[in-house]
């Protein structure tokens, strides 16, 4: 009797080291599998979120308006050892929009994961100077073709029997930035579309979030002219697709750097990593129970309407 005591503890020992290896894999493959279209992921932190979604298993599908950007993107990400495509895709294109999709569904047989993450910025200036060609053109990109696009991957996840979108709003949802009402108006946009698309969508097995950045470095953070009028708006000059582009020479501004600190709890401006995690709980297991949620992402920036 003692020896069979023995002997099954043994055993019950033995299948709770299976388990916890058995789970400390899945930990490290959260994604294994799945199929993930990143929109304006060639840099900042579009491309951030993609290289995480593949660190963590997925089979990224990466896109920029431009060729060669995607070309260096998955060059880079393939020199990591990530499994990594990409294509072109204006957003604002139904038809590049259907490739993007296209594109997933021939090389790895559907859709599992959308992130959202294309925006621009047409505007610096007083609300009340804005033209109606700028309201559309920001609105078009930065709300109607994320709904369009999310449309576009509906019937592919619910082909692999359910999903997960992610949406990339800003603080500037909650915190109004001055001289960008166009832009924060549109944010607050995406907050809405959150819910209601996971209202809607929740019957198909998909989830939808937000993620809310704060202030993040990126290359594109210098880009945008202080002051760039309406009346000047050059749409080649200024489409844009990153979050925080107003900040001009913020980085070699001490005094206003300084100040943007003063209002977050952590003393530090976010990199692209500091969001790449968080989409990529959103899209997993782990989150299996979340849906219509925004997660801030902002040092700990004021962020509550």
């Amino acid at each position: 009797m003692q020896k069979a005591g023995l002997l099954l503890g043994l055993c019950a020992r033995t299948w709770k080291s299976v388990r916890m290896a058995s789970s400390a894999v899945a930990r490290r493959n959260p994604l294994e599998n799945k199929v993930a279209l990143v929109t304006a992921s060639t840099d900042g932190i579009g491309f951030a979120i993609a290289r995480r979604l593949a660190q963590d298993g997925a089979h990224v599908v990466v896109s920029s308006r431009k060729q060669q950007n995607v070309d260096r993107a998955v060059a880079t990400l393939h020199g990591e050892g990530l499994s990594v495509t990409g294509t072109v895709c204006h957003v604002g294109k139904g038809e590049d929009r259907e490739r993007l999709v296209a594109t997933a569904v021939n090389l790895h047989g559907g859709v599992d994961i959308l992130v959202s993450n294309a925006a621009v910025i047409p505007f610096f200036g007083n609300l009340m100077d804005v033209t109606e060609e700028v309201w559309d053109k920001i609105l078009d990109i930065n709300v109607k073709a994320t709904a369009l696009m999310t449309k576009a991957v509906v019937p592919e996840m619910e082909k692999r029997g359910g999903g997960s979108v992610v949406i990339v709003a800003s603080v500037g949802a909650y915190r109004p930035f001055p001289g960008l009402g166009p832009y924060n108006v549109c944010k607050t946009a995406l907050l809405g579309l959150t819910k209601n698309l996971a209202l809607e969508l929740a019957q198909r097995n998909i989830r939808v979030n937000c993620l809310a950045p704060g202030l993040i470095k990126t290359n594109f953070s210098r880009m945008v002219r202080k002051g760039s009028p309406a009346s000047h708006w050059d749409p080649k000059r200024h489409l844009l697709r990153r979050r925080f582009p107003f900040f001009l020479q913020l980085w070699d501004d001490q005094a206003r750097l300084e100040s943007l600190k003063a209002t977050m709890q952590i003393k530090r401006i976010g990199k692209p990593e500091d969001c790449a995690g968080i989409v990529s709980f959103l899209c997993s297991e782990d989150a299996s129970y979340i849906t219509g949620e925004t997660v801030v992402v902002a040092g700990g920036m004021p962020s509550r309407l």
